[in-house]
């Protein structure tokens, strides 16, 4: 350990600067002793291991030798410094060569940094959380049935006018002044009639067409349409019918149900599979509201000072990850695209709430159990086929139990806020929980 001389000043709230300087010749006796050291082992070409002079040796390995040891001389003493005054850095410090140093026989340095707030939660008391109740019905499993149904949805020609749901295939062009423009055409293009995709003008020019049909019609683009150079123009379409197709929905029968997982086509164990997984899904959406009603509680009532360096650090994962998933779907992100402005807020709202949980987590020990964790882990087997199997596959490798430590954690401090704040109960529906209608 090198002998240190340090001051800490306070210049904000949570920055500090640390003022340290160390005696030269303790820098250049620890240099001295590492270019022996590999003196002894050093292999030149000439010489014998161990014979060559120690000021070939300095100049071939001197700078590098001479940096290794500074580096570690300023991690050593910032090392110590933060333990002298038991302070926790935030982020990681600027290491900076002290300007106005007069003393040649000391190196002396200034390391900038912030450190974690105090934490002190507020009153919950006050706090009214919602707590949404709802069951699962046999309308919500029927509805999900029909839901299913119109995944599998097939066509056939129809033999009436267009109506609602049916599959109108097109071709069309549109002109402005006489002109055709850019996007107002298309061929053999498949239109859901009330689907509201298509412009109101559109959706109305499709009602009751059958094939062979030829219809021309006007349509006005909005002046905030996406289109700049046809937003608030009018246009004239020319649109031909190419066919009409109504839908076709499968029955609810066996081979309906094998479709879904159920190998015997068991429309009662079917209905079971999916009740099962709508209380799952309920469950979830329950939970999710209580969480954001919990967390937004944590961030009124806990004013906070947050340090700006893992903000920082937050906005660069953030931007790493945006990046990394426009590249996964062949965009390459450009700087105009991802901005560090604007993942600033959701960095600076999650580096909030992970001070206070940390707080909460360690002052009242809301670390989860083994035995919380492993009820949540054969909770989410359940969905599986072999759901021992998929027990055993998270236990075999202890980094794949760290989204259901994550979750027991968050429960732990949901279940800490619920037994202080004033919590509600609110009646309600599964379809209006999850935004299900049919």
């Amino acid at each position: 350990m090198m002998s240190m001389q340090t001051n800490l000043e306070t210049l904000g709230a949570l920055q500090r600067r640390a003022n340290v300087s160390v005696p030269v010749a303790e820098l250049e006796a620890e240099i001295h002793k590492r270019l022996s050291r590999l003196a002894r082992t050093a292999k030149i070409a000439g010489f014998r291991p161990g014979k060559v002079p120690l000021k070939l040796i300095e100049k071939q390995y001197g700078p590098q030798v001479r940096s290794e040891v500074l580096n570690d001389a300023i991690n050593d003493t910032f090392g110590d410094l933060v333990e002298k005054e038991n302070v926790r850095v935030a982020g990681y410090p600027r290491i900076e060569p002290k300007q106005d140093s007069t003393d040649q026989s000391r190196l002396e340095y200034t390391a900038t940094f912030e450190i974690y707030p105090d934490v002190v939660v507020g009153d919950l008391s006050k706090t009214r959380i919602e707590k949404p109740v709802a069951t699962v019905t046999d309308a919500d499993i029927e509805r999900t049935i029909d839901i299913l149904r119109k995944q599998k949805v097939t066509y056939k020609p129809a033999t009436r006018p267009a109506i609602k749901g049916d599959r109108v295939l097109v071709d069309f062009t549109g002109t402005i002044d006489g002109v055709e423009f850019a996007g107002g055409q298309a061929k053999d293009l498949a239109i859901m009639v009330g689907e509201g995709r298509m412009l109101p003008e559109f959706e109305a020019a499709l009602a009751g067409v059958v094939a062979g049909d030829n219809k021309a019609f006007e349509l006005t683009f909005p002046h905030d349409y996406h289109g700049k150079e046809v937003a608030g123009k009018t246009a004239v379409f020319s649109m031909n019918v190419k066919s009409v197709s109504e839908p076709v929905l499968p029955p609810v029968d066996e081979e309906f149900a094998k479709g879904y997982g159920i190998a015997d086509g068991n429309l009662a164990r079917l209905h079971e599979e999916i009740g099962a997984n709508l209380r799952m899904e309920l469950k979830r959406r329950i939970l999710s509201r209580i969480r954001d009603q919990v967390m937004e509680a944590l961030r009124s009532s806990t004013p906070l000072a947050v340090p700006e360096a893992l903000v920082d650090m937050d906005v660069r994962r953030q931007m790493q990850a945006a990046a990394a998933e426009m590249k996964s779907k062949g965009v390459e992100p450009t700087s105009e695209q991802l901005r560090p402005e604007q993942f600033q807020d959701a960095a600076r709202s999650r580096v909030t709430l992970g001070l206070i949980i940390g707080e909460l987590v360690r002052q009242h020990k809301l670390d989860p159990s083994p035995e919380q964790i492993r009820a949540l882990v054969d909770e989410a087997a359940q969905s599986y086929e072999q759901p021992q199997e998929v027990v055993n596959w998270h236990y075999q490798d202890p980094s794949r139990l760290a989204d259901f430590e994550s979750q027991a954690l968050e429960q732990n401090v949901i279940n800490w806020v619920l037994a202080r704040a004033e919590v509600v109960e609110l009646q309600t529906t599964f379809a209006e929980l999850t935004g299900v209608s049919g």
